[in-house]
């Protein structure tokens, strides 16, 4: 039984920092696509980072420069370090697993295992 537990959400201020967990079991993160995406009530769903290994990452253009994604193979975790945050960040975040196929996507069909979520707020 695949599992992804995210962790790390809150409410932070405009230009504050917030560090997103996802632990995984069930399956091992360095053998997938992973990637977080994030959604606002009554959005579409919007993938904001990816990684499939240490020259394989991939962000939106809303997100570059501010968050960067990792993982900790020992632990079996997938991160998000956000920084500079904006009001516009505020959304729920998932993290989601695809597989080889799928490297680069960031589009929601192609995942295939998703966690619960977890809310960040951002205020200003």
């Amino acid at each position: 039984q695949v599992q992804l537990v995210e962790s790390g959400g809150g409410s932070v201020q405009a230009g504050g920092s917030l560090r997103l967990s996802c632990a995984a079991s069930g399956i091992i993160v360095s053998s997938y696509w992973m990637a977080w995406f994030r959604q606002v009530p009554g959005k579409e769903r919007e993938g904001v980072a990816g990684i499939g290994g240490i020259e394989s990452i991939k962000y939106s253009d809303s997100v570059k420069g501010r968050f960067t994604i990792s993982r900790d193979n020992a632990k079996n975790t997938l991160y998000l370090q956000m920084s500079s945050l904006k009001p516009e960040d505020t959304a729920m975040y998932y993290c989601a697993a695809a597989g080889r196929e799928r490297w680069w996507s960031l589009r929601r069909g192609d995942f295939v295992y998703w966690g619960q979520g977890t809310q960040v707020t951002v205020s200003s």
